[in-house]
C-alpha cells in the first residue's frame, strides 16, 4: 500500500490527545478539502509502496524509541478506508495488542479490527472552489457526506466525530448533520477550529469553545500545531 510516512509523535486531536501513538500515514484520498493540511496525501499524493510486514516493523521500531513504549497506532491519510490491506494490518496490530484508531471521513466502509473510529464528516464548508478544483468540485460534493457508511461505522465501532469548523455559519450544519443521527452521544461529537496557525486557531477557538460548552459537545484543539507547528511527522 502506498504510505506518506510513518512517524512517532503525540496524538494532538481527539478523545485521546496527548497519548503517544506511532502514526501510519497512507497516501491517496476520494475527496479534496480545499483547506487539507496534508495536500502530499491528496491534491498530489507523495509516497512509497510499503508490505503490511514492512509497516509491522517499522512501527515496532518506532515504539521502542517512545519512552513509554507504546502500543497506541493511529492510521490516517489521506483515507485509509480506500485500501483493502488495511484489513489484514489491522488484523496483525489488534493480534500484537495495539490499540488502534482510524481517521476516516466516514465515506468508505471496510471490516477492520479498530479501537476507536475516528471519523471527521466534511462538511458543505469543505468543498473547494471550481476555479482551482476542476471536476474534484462537482466529485468532493456528490461523495462528501454518506449517510449509510456513517450509520454502519458508528453502529459497528466505538467512535468520535470531529467536525472542523471554520467560520460560525458552519455550526448550522453541524446540527444539521447530527439531526440525521439521533442515535449520536453529544459527548463523542467534537468540534475543531479549521486552521493551520496557533494565532488562527486560537481566535475561533475562543467562540468554538464557547459554543460546545453550550451545547454539550466537546472542543476539540489542534494541539499538535501548538506543539510543533505544521509540518510533517507530528
Amino acid at each position: 500500500m502506498r504510505i506518506a510516512e510513518i512517524y512517532a509523535s503525540l496524538q494532538g486531536e481527539g478523545l485521546l490527545t496527548g497519548t503517544p501513538s506511532v502514526f501510519i500515514r497512507t497516501s491517496g484520498c476520494n475527496l479534496r478539502c480545499w483547506f487539507c493540511d496534508t495536500p502530499y496525501t491528496s491534491w498530489e499524493p507523495e509516497g512509497e509502496d510499503w508490505s503490511v510486514e514492512e509497516i509491522l516493523a517499522e512501527v515496532e521500531r518506532l515504539s521502542g524509541r517512545l519512552k513509554s513504549c507504546t502500543t497506541h497506532a493511529v492510521i490516517t491519510g489521506g483515507e485509509p478506508m480506500l485500501l483493502a490491506e488495511m484489513i489484514p494490518l489491522c488484523d496483525r496490530l489488534h493480534a500484537a495488542s495495539w490499540h488502534i484508531t482510524i481517521e476516516t471521513a466516514g465515506t468508505l466502509f471496510l471490516p477492520v479490527k479498530c479501537d476507536l473510529m475516528s471519523i471527521s464528516p466534511k462538511l458543505k464548508n469543505s468543498t473547494p472552489p471550481l476555479a482551482r478544483a476542476g471536476k474534484w468540485h462537482e466529485r468532493h460534493e456528490l461523495t462528501r457526506h454518506q449517510p449509510e457508511v456513517i450509520r454502519r461505522l458508528i453502529g459497528a465501532y466505538d467512535y468520535q466525530l470531529k467536525f472542523v469548523v471554520d467560520q460560525p455559519a458552519d455550526l448550522g450544519d453541524v446540527q444539521a448533520w447530527l439531526a440525521e443521527f439521533p442515535q449520536v452521544r453529544r459527548d463523542r461529537v467534537l468540534l475543531m477550529p479549521q486552521g493551520v496557525e496557533v494565532e488562527a486557531l486560537a481566535s475561533k477557538g475562543r467562540w468554538l469553545a464557547e459554543y460546545c460548552r453550550e451545547q454539550g459537545f466537546v472542543f476539540c484543539p489542534r494541539k499538535h500545531i501548538e506543539w510543533y507547528g505544521a509540518k510533517r511527522g507530528t
